[in-house]
């Protein structure tokens, strides 16, 4: 029994299976796919669709009057809807007219965006980085740089106005679809600039509008095309802003001076409408002579200034001052100012002119070279401090001197810089004028006599009396005839005996007999020492009575000769 229910229910299945294939491949409805269906009845709320299937579709009334179709659709109308499904809980077919409508306007979408084809969409509204835009039912996005040319301020006249787009994007899965207004125009620029280009060439008089400026220069409209006029083809004379002479919408005619067909750039001019005026006023000026100017502009290399109309040249900051060398341009020479400057060159192929206002004046070395030479003394005052010298204007002049702080003091010691102070006036001596490096060395030492000159017919071995200085712990300083040559005895150097080389049994003021041991008349050196001389005086005395007084011991024989120089005394 239980074999034959089992053969039944098996034979049951398949034949179930082969009615169940054979329905569904006689099927022409598949949900989710587009169909046709017929307007069976228009009500207040819904439009019903036969499909011809067991019941109708009904589609919202709303989905026919968004899209303006209520009065094209009547009973009997063929209508294009998407199948949601076949059946729904309620046993009712499900259909969709807005679905289909964005279904087909996506297959549309695809197809411009593989062809590259143009669009006609509306701008609805402003979003997040740009604007949404309706297509055909699609709803898409047109970022805010591609929305022109050139960046826009106001938007409101593109606004709700039938436009064109190019489609750049297209993601399927996330359903998203990215236009371009700005290519659609950047294809007509070209083309347009195409057109232009191929009936303009070099030298041709043009008229044009100005777009827009730039603190370089003017972008003009030439029937569509932009062109660039540099600031420097504005006009033969200098200018600041382009806006001195032009401004927005202002008609202008303009020659074409180059042409980059395979940049598509056209370069204009307005000057080269006119002669070059600078050909035939440079012919008047002559280098070497003194003009009258005005200070057009003031930069940190130096000033410009006009001769007139067209002509200007170049002061540079080295022919501002003869004495003012490290001050700005600002501080010599002001906007405006009527000045007078000699020329010192023309170039007319870079049309450049060199000018020079300092030359306008007496060359103030010069005229100091011719009055004075190295040698002469003159007073000065201290301008500045610094660690290797002194700067000082001397007086009489506005020239400023330097002296170094090795001819301050026979003793060449920085030390003798803390002596001086701004403001001070010094009394100095001349020691080079350099007119071509427009420098003068001044010096204070030499005022008086080198006190080493002392030392020049000295020898090795010869005794000097030296006055002491001070004492320190490891010796005394003395000077011998001249205070400033200072000359350090060591303590080693201070007495034949230890005992008695203590420096501190030397007080200022003392005089003391010494021995020159060293001497080096290059480097200005000298060494003395008591000890040396005392030695020498020792061996002075042994040699003269060593063989009268054989045996004697050197006080017994030196004895007399110290009473004899007291009773002298």
């Amino acid at each position: 029994m239980e074999e034959i229910l089992k053969q039944d229910k098996s034979k049951s299945h398949k034949e179930f299976e082969k009615l169940l294939s054979k329905d569904l491949e006689n099927r022409k409805f598949r949900e989710g796919e587009i169909t046709t269906g017929t307007v069976e009845e228009i009500g207040k709320k819904f439009v019903f669709i036969d499909l011809g299937l067991k019941s109708s579709g009904a589609i919202p009334i709303e989905e026919f009057k968004l899209t303006k179709e209520m009065d094209k659709i009547a009973v009997g109308t063929k209508v294009d809807v998407l199948l949601e499904k076949i059946e729904n809980r309620d046993g009712e077919v499900v259909v969709s007219r807005e679905k289909a409508r964005r279904a087909k306007s996506w297959k549309r979408m695809e197809k411009a965006f593989e062809n590259k084809e143009e669009v006609t969409g509306i701008i609805l509204s402003k979003v997040k980085g740009g604007f949404a835009v309706s297509v055909d039912s699609c709803l898409c996005f047109l970022p805010g740089s591609q929305v022109d040319l050139r960046p826009l301020k106001n938007f409101d006249h593109l606004m709700k106005v039938p436009q064109t787009f190019e489609c750049v994007k297209m993601d399927k899965k996330r359903g998203n679809i990215v236009l371009s207004r700005r290519a659609i125009m950047e294809k007509i620029r070209d083309k347009s600039r195409s057109e232009l280009i191929s009936k303009l060439k070099e030298g041709d008089v043009v008229q044009g509008v100005v777009k827009s400026i730039v603190d370089w220069g003017v972008f003009v409209d030439l029937a569509g095309v932009d062109s660039l006029l540099h600031i420097t083809d504005i006009s033969w004379s200098r200018i600041n802003k382009p806006s001195e002479l032009l401004s927005i919408g202002q008609q202008i005619k303009v020659k074409i001076t180059k042409i980059e067909n395979e940049k598509k750039k056209i370069s204009v001019s307005m000057k080269h409408l006119v002669e070059d005026p600078y050909s035939k006023i440079i012919n008047k000026y002559e280098v070497g002579k003194k003009y009258p100017a005005v200070v057009t502009k003031v930069q940190d290399y130096g000033c410009f200034a006009k001769l007139e109309d067209g002509l200007e040249g170049l002061i540079h900051q080295s022919e501002l001052s003869w004495t003012k060398k490290n001050v700005h341009p600002g501080k010599i020479l002001s906007t405006s100012q009527k000045i007078e400057v000699v020329l010192l060159e023309k170039n007319i192929d870079k049309r450049r002119l060199s000018l020079s206002f300092k030359n306008t004046t007496v060359n103030p070395w010069k005229k100091f070279a011719q009055g004075h030479k190295a040698g002469d003394e003159c007073f000065a005052t201290i301008k500045n401090t610094t660690t290797f010298g002194l700067f000082l204007t001397i007086k009489n002049s506005e020239l400023d001197g330097m002296v170094h702080y090795k001819d301050l003091s026979w003793s060449e010691k920085e030390s003798e810089l803390s002596k001086y102070r701004k403001g001070q006036d010094v009394k100095c001596k001349i020691l080079e004028i350099n007119q071509e490096n427009e420098k003068i060395r001044l010096g204070t030492k030499q005022l008086t006599e080198d006190p080493y000159n002392f030392f020049l017919q000295k020898k090795l071995g010869d005794v000097v009396t030296a006055i002491v200085d001070s004492a320190t712990k490891n010796g005394i300083y003395v000077h011998v005839g001249n205070k400033n040559l200072s000359i350090f005895i060591k303590q080693n150097q201070l007495a034949k005996e230890s005992i008695n080389a203590r420096p501190s049994r030397f007080t200022r003021g003392d005089r003391v007999d010494s021995m020159i041991i060293e001497k080096n008349n290059s480097k200005k050196t000298i060494t003395l020492s008591i000890k040396a001389l005392e030695e020498k005086q020792s061996k002075d005395v042994l040699k003269k009575y060593g063989s009268e007084a054989s045996g004697g011991v050197l006080g017994e024989l030196l004895g007399p000769l110290i009473k004899k120089k007291k009773s002298k005394k």
